[in-house]
C-alpha cells in the first residue's frame, strides 16, 4: 500500500499521478453496485481514464479553465471526470444528476447551479446525454451545452502527462455547493492546496494508518462524501469502497453489510443514517455481519444526537461493534469539510445543560437535578493550524468558555469564497472581532467551548425566538420526534413566522404523515400541541401535516427549513390536515 503523502503533492493531479507511477496496481477505488456486486480500479486504471477526459475537455474547450459541470450517477464514471477536470485545470463542479421520476425536486437546485455557474460545459455518461442535452438547452437560455460523454472517451488515446498543465496549489480545483439547508445553494471555491490541507487533518484526526480502509454510501457530490469519502482516502493512500446514497436509503444495512465483507476500518454519516439502520434492522439482519473492525465510525453534517449513538451501539454490539469507535466531529463546506474532532477510539462526551439558562441567556451551564435540561454532544477540537472562537454574532465580541455564541474559524481549509458573490464572501469570509483579529469565518453555526471541546448547539439563521427566548428547531422536532408515533422521524421542520400584527414571532410546526383517517390527524396534531406545550413551554400556533416525501430535503437528506417556511406561507404545502390557534380578540380603545 502507498503511504500517506500530507501537504506535500501540491494538488490532487500530481498526487494521483504519483500513487500510479509508485503502486500502479494497487487498489485505488471500489464501487458496490445495487445488487451488492461490485467493480474496481487501480490508481493507473483511474490515472488513464482521467486524462482520457482531460483530453476530451481540452478538445471541446479549446482549454479554456471554464468550470465544468460533473452531473453522474455514482460510480467510477464519476471519479473519472471528477480526477479528469483535475488534470485538465478545469475547476469541477459535483451536482446531483437530475432524477426522471423526481425531477419536480431535483431539478431547482440543479437549475440554480447552472444559472450560479455560467458555464456551459457538463461532464456526464452517455445514457444521461439525451436527457440532459433536451433540459439544459431550456436552462441555458438559448446557449448550447457542451455535453462530453467520458465513458465514450478511448482509454487508449489519453492526454500525455507532459501536456497536462502544471496545477499549482493555489488553483481552483472545486465549486462546492452548499447543500442549501438554510438558503439556496452557493459556490465554495477551494482550491487544491485546501484539499490537500484538509486531507490531511482528516488524516490526522481519524488516525489513519498504513491498515486502514475507507468506505462511504454518502453522495459523492457533498463535502462529507467528496472529500471525506473519496479524496482522502487517495491522499492517505488507502482503498477506498464506495456506494450510491439511493442504494443505503432504500436497503440502509447493505451499507453495514459492505463494511462487513470488505474489511471497512473507517467509515460514517449523519445521524439520521444510525437511526435508519436501528429501525430497519431484524435479527436476521445481523447474522454474519462482522462489525469488529471498525475502528472509527464518524458522524456530523446535522446535530450528532448521543441517544442515538447509544441505540446503534447497543443494536450492533452483537456484531462486534464497539461504542468507543463513534467519532462526533463538526465540519462545513465553508472550511472544506473538517474542522474539528476527538481521538480515535475515545469515545464520545455529552453534557446536560440547563434549558432555560441556554434559552433565556445564551449561557451553557450543567443542569440541576429538577431543571429543565437538553443534551449536547461534544464535536473535539480543532487541529493544528486551526484557530477556533466563539463570538458574540451581533458585537463580535469573543466569548469564553461555557457562553453561546457564533462558531468562527481561521485555518488554510478556509475557502477562498463564493463563486461571483463578493458581497457574501466579504461578509461571511472576512470577519474580525472588537480587538481587530482576523480574517475569520463565519459559520453561521452556534456553539460553545468546554475544557477545549467544540460543543455545536444549532444553527443561527434557523433559531427561533418567542416571548424572549431562544429556541433550537432541531430541540422542537427531537420532542415531536420522540413523543409522536404516526409522524415520519428527519420528515419534519420547526419554524416562526411573524404573528398577524407583526408583533412577535409564533412557532409553527410541519411533520410529513403517512394517509390516514381524520380523527387519527387530530390525534397527532394533539399529541404534536401537547408535547411541544408541556416539554419546552412553548405553545405551537399552528401544526400542518403533510403527505410523505413532500418536507423539501437537501439533495443530502437535510431538511430545508427555510424552504418549508416559504411554501407554508404562501400556501403551497401538500396538507393533510391543519390545526391554528385561535386569534386572539381585539382589545377595545
Amino acid at each position: 500500500m502507498a503511504g500517506p503523502q500530507g501537504r506535500g503533492a501540491g494538488s490532487f493531479a500530481r498526487l494521483l499521478r504519483e500513487r500510479a507511477a509508485s503502486s500502479p496496481d494497487a487498489l485505488a477505488y471500489r464501487f458496490v453496485e445495487a445488487d451488492e456486486s461490485a467493480a474496481e480500479i487501480t490508481y493507473a486504471e483511474l490515472d488513464t481514464r482521467a486524462r482520457a477526459v482531460a483530453a476530451g475537455l481540452a478538445a471541446a474547450t479549446g482549454g479554456r479553465p471554464d468550470p465544468a459541470l460533473l452531473l453522474f450517477a455514482p460510480g467510477l464514471d464519476y471519479l473519472a471526470g471528477l480526477f479528469g477536470c483535475f488534470y485538465a485545470g478545469v475547476p469541477a463542479v459535483p451536482a446531483f444528476p437530475p432524477d426522471p421520476a423526481r425531477l419536480a425536486r431535483t431539478m431547482p437546485r440543479l437549475a440554480a447551479i447552472v444559472e450560479d455557474t455560467g458555464s456551459d460545459t457538463v461532464l456526464t455518461t452517455s445514457d444521461l446525454a439525451p436527457l440532459l442535452a433536451e433540459w439544459l438547452t431550456t436552462a441555458l437560455a438559448g446557449r448550447t451545452p457542451r455535453l462530453i460523454a467520458t465513458d465514450l472517451t478511448d482509454p487508449a488515446d489519453p492526454a500525455d502527462v507532459g501536456s497536462l498543465p502544471e496545477i499549482r496549489p493555489d488553483r481552483l480545483a472545486l465549486l462546492q455547493y452548499t447543500s442549501g439547508s438554510t438558503s439556496l445553494p452557493r459556490g465554495v471555491m477551494l482550491s487544491h492546496a485546501q484539499l490537500i490541507d484538509n486531507s490531511a487533518q482528516i488524516a490526522r484526526g481519524f488516525g489513519l494508518h498504513p491498515g486502514s480502509s475507507g468506505g462511504v454510501w454518502l453522495p459523492p457530490y457533498h463535502d462529507m462524501g467528496l472529500i471525506g469519502g473519496i479524496l482522502t482516502p487517495l491522499s492517505a493512500g488507502m482503498p477506498a469502497t464506495l456506494m450510491s446514497p439511493v442504494t443505503f436509503l432504500r436497503r440502509p444495512l447493505s451499507w453495514l453489510r459492505m463494511v462487513s465483507r470488505y474489511g471497512v476500518t473507517v467509515t460514517g454519516g449523519p445521524n439520521f443514517a444510525y437511526d435508519l439502520c436501528v429501525r430497519r434492522a431484524k435479527d436476521a439482519d445481523l447474522e454474519g455481519l462482522d462489525l469488529s473492525g471498525v475502528e472509527l465510525l464518524f458522524t456530523g453534517a446535522e446535530p450528532v444526537r448521543a441517544d442515538t449513538m447509544a441505540r446503534f451501539a447497543e443494536r450492533f454490539a452483537p456484531c462486534g461493534f464497539r461504542a468507543e469507535s463513534f467519532y462526533p466531529c463538526y465540519g462545513l463546506a465553508e472550511a472544506t469539510l473538517f474542522v474539528t474532532g476527538g481521538k480515535p477510539l475515545g469515545g464520545w462526551r455529552s453534557v446536560s445543560v440547563a434549558r432555560d439558562a441556554l434559552e433565556a441567556h445564551g449561557t451553557a451551564r450543567p443542569a440541576g437535578p429538577s431543571e429543565r435540561s437538553r443534551s449536547l454532544v461534544g464535536c473535539g477540537s480543532p487541529g493544528p493550524g486551526t484557530r477556533l472562537l466563539i463570538a458574540d454574532p451581533a458585537t463580535r465580541e469573543p466569548l469564553g468558555e461555557g457562553a453561546v455564541g457564533e462558531i468562527w474559524i481561521d485555518s488554510p481549509s478556509v475557502a477562498d469564497g463564493y463563486w461571483r458573490r463578493p458581497q457574501d464572501t466579504g461578509a461571511t469570509f472576512g470577519a474580525t472581532t472588537t480587538t481587530g483579529d482576523g480574517p475569520y469565518l463565519r459559520t453561521g453555526d452556534l456553539g460553545f467551548l468546554q475544557d477545549g471541546e467544540l460543543f455545536p448547539a444549532g444553527r443561527l439563521k434557523d433559531l427561533i425566538v418567542v416571548n424572549g427566548r431562544n429556541y433550537h428547531p432541531v430541540d422542537i422536532e427531537r420532542v415531536c420526534e420522540t413523543e409522536v408515533a404516526t409522524i415520519r422521524r428527519n420528515c419534519g421542520a420547526a419554524f416562526a413566522v411573524e404573528d398577524d400584527e407583526g408583533a412577535a414571532e409564533r412557532l409553527v410546526l410541519v411533520y410529513e404523515a403517512d394517509p390516514a383517517e381524520d380523527a387519527q390527524y387530530a390525534v397527532a396534531i394533539e399529541e404534536i400541541r401537547r408535547a411541544v406545550s408541556m416539554e419546552l413551554s412553548v405553545p405551537p400556533y399552528t401544526v400542518v401535516l403533510v403527505r410523505p416525501r413532500t418536507i423539501p430535503k437537501t439533495s443530502s437528506g437535510k431538511v430545508q427549513r427555510w424552504l418549508a417556511r416559504r411554501r407554508f406561507l404562501a400556501g403551497e404545502l401538500d396538507e393533510l390536515a391543519r390545526w391554528q390557534a385561535p386569534a386572539r380578540p381585539t382589545r377595545a380603545i
